[in-house]
């Protein structure tokens, strides 16, 4: 298939999850259906076992090397060297706020710009929340212009007062802090942090889904996220803090066996219809060491895995409902993440929701190799990174990031470092003496210029 490339630009999505960190270059290109398509050019993946606990960064070494490992892959197979990165955010500490906001603008007689736009969602960035949170996204539903409500572009009205109700996603300032900090710390440099079921949303929903109403369902390692679109918006988030450990986690418990091997049964053997396997079907599970193997039941198995998913199901179908979108969604609920490939997941979620679900993949990748490692369901957010590269959530505003935020931390200037260390100065009994020369007269500036001049302290100085 013949393509042709748009531009130059190549965008690098990564994706620090639960179980595993996954770097994914790409570009967009148009092929010979004069369709935009994204032709991956390379793919890093490194599992990561102790690093991130339920979507959050809690050791920042083993982050560190494990975003080293992924990206110089990446690198490595696009033969590109990589410095600029989207990179994902998750927790269970997420939430989703709704407030609103307005500006008086200065002229009435004009329409209603971009800018004005621009400096709405600036005000909003400067919200007052606690201490310990920090705003990541601000995203508009509705615009009001002179009291005129339910107003979707109000950009070419007339109106001397701009206001909007906004949805303000909000997380643990050290969280945010932490995943900052290991993209500094391997030389790279953030372009957007996004939620990453709004990153999974750009790779596996399409506009019509959107406008139509749908619920996308992230099940990842750690977190089972909620996205809500509703005539074209993003309306609400939610982030729930079980997911596909907590899987593992069930089956190692019920069947008294280790956790690699309940990770390996959940993956080799894993299904959420018990009535797939027989009652004597069985699968043998080494033992420890000296220990006969242990015969663990798969309809057991399914049983599990069948009822934590029907709970996290539930849990969806309860935030649907408090959020006030029961029986609006018509394009229904799509999953994806790792967790969504467990064969039956889709049963489970109409049954308990009442609602169609299907199993969302990444669309539109040019074929290729390394399409066809990233195409399924566990790859959409890193795949939805490299897409934000080239599309917005919301075509209305034009950042979803604080730019005052970005700005600040380009600017931050390293840790001070402490002074060399400098041989000490010889006493007079070790070298002669010299004669000193003859003090000059200081002027008024020379006065000025060494009062105002820090002092600098020794190194052997106590703190």
């Amino acid at each position: 298939m013949t393509t042709t490339s748009i531009g130059d630009k190549i965008v690098v999505g990564l994706d620090i999850g639960s179980t595993k960190v996954c770097a994914v270059a790409g570009r967009v290109v148009r092929n010979n259906k004069d369709q935009e398509t994204l032709e991956v050019l390379g793919v890093g993946e490194t599992p990561l076992a102790d690093g991130v606990t339920k979507g959050s960064v809690v050791n920042v070494n083993n982050t560190v090397s494990a975003i080293r490992r992924a990206v110089a892959e990446a690198s490595n197979q696009s033969n590109l060297n990589i410095h600029l990165v989207n990179v994902s955010f998750s927790g269970a500490h997420v939430l989703s706020v709704k407030s609103s906001g307005s500006i008086t603008r200065s002229s009435s007689g004009d329409e209603i710009q971009v800018e004005d736009i621009d400096h709405l969602l600036s005000d909003m960035y400067r919200t007052s929340i606690p201490a310990d949170k920090e705003i990541i996204h601000v995203l508009p539903m509705d615009f009001v212009v002179d009291g005129e409500t339910n107003v979707n572009q109000p950009v070419g009205r007339n109106g001397v007062k701009l206001g909007a109700d906004f949805q303000l996603i909000t997380a643990q300032a050290n969280a945010a802090r932490n995943v900052r900090k290991c993209i500094m710390r391997n030389n790279l440099q953030q372009e957007t942090m996004m939620l990453s079921p709004l990153a999974s949303g750009l790779a596996v929903l399409t506009d019509e889904e959107k406008d139509a109403g749908v619920a996308l369902v992230d099940i990842g390692g750690g977190t089972t996220e909620l996205a809500i679109y509703y005539r074209g918006v993003l309306r609400h988030v939610a982030v729930f803090p079980w997911a596909g450990n907590s899987l593992t986690a069930d089956i190692q418990s019920g069947c008294k066996i280790m956790p690699d091997q309940a990770e390996q049964l959940k993956k080799r053997f894993g299904n959420a219809d018990p009535s797939e396997y027989n009652i004597n079907e069985v699968v043998a599970v080494p033992g420890l060491s000296n220990r006969k193997p242990k015969d663990v039941l798969l309809k057991n198995v399914a049983v599990i895995i069948e009822d934590r998913l029907r709970e996290i199901a539930a849990l969806v179908q309860a935030e649907v409902i408090r959020a006030g979108y029961e029986g609006k969604l018509l394009a229904g609920i799509v999953l994806t993440g790792g967790t969504a490939l467990v064969p039956g997941v889709e049963h489970i979620f109409s049954r308990v929701t009442g609602t169609e679900a299907k199993v969302g993949y990444p669309e539109h990748l040019e074929p290729n190799g390394r399409a066809d490692l990233v195409g399924d369901p566990a790859y959409a957010t890193a795949v939805g990174l490299v897409w934000a590269g080239y599309k917005t959530i919301d075509n209305r505003i034009s950042f979803i990031s604080d730019p005052a935020r970005a700005a600040y931390i380009e600017e931050q200037t390293p840790a001070p470092v402490r002074p060399p260390y400098h041989n000490p100065v010889l006493s007079g009994r070790d070298k002669p003496l010299e004669k000193e020369p003859p003090k000059k007269e200081k002027g008024f500036l020379s006065w000025l210029k060494e009062a105002l001049q820090p002092i600098r302290g020794s190194e052997t100085d106590p703190y």
